[in-house]
């Protein structure tokens, strides 16, 4: 699985050249991408959630695969929806720690049950090759005991 890399604010340096910076309000799906090697997608507020949008268009529907990098707002909290969604960077605001963050990334590290940008497929269509299951002779697991007829009117 892909990693999402961090960089502290005080260490962010952008590039002369090869760069747009999409604001909120700019439709990821008229961008025009010629010669861009990175987008950087705008948090304006970690509770804004536009630029989340944006990557999936950019990703999905631009088949954009460049460099995507959020800036502004960014906290460890919102890394791990930032990788899902497609985002290649993240320059954390000064105040988060990268190594913490870096930390949290790697708790899911085996995929999800949901599909997502880095891998479309639902987890569960991996995981077992349905049409070898044999339901007819399937026996469900015991849970608890189970009161016959006779034991019910007993009570």
């Amino acid at each position: 699985m892909t990693t999402l890399t961090l960089i502290h604010a005080g260490d962010y340096q952008p590039e002369a050249s090869g760069r747009l910076v999409l604001g909120n309000d700019q439709d990821a799906l008229q961008a025009d991408l010629a010669g861009i090697s990175v987008v950087e997608l705008q948090f304006p507020a970690h509770t804004d959630g536009r630029a989340y949008s944006q990557a999936l268009l950019l990703r999905r529907r631009r088949g954009f695969a460049g460099t995507l990098r959020a800036t502004g707002d960014v906290l460890i909290d919102q890394l791990l929806q930032m990788q899902r969604c497609g985002f290649d960077q993240a320059v954390l605001r000064a105040d988060q720690d990268a190594a913490h963050g870096q930390r949290l990334l790697a708790l899911f590290t085996q995929g999800y049950y949901q599909g997502d940008v880095l891998q479309p497929e639902p987890r569960f269509t991996a995981s077992a090759d349905v049409s070898t299951i044999d339901n007819a002779s399937a026996t469900p697991p015991a849970i608890g005991h189970a009161r016959t007829p006779s034991e019910e009117t007993a009570s």
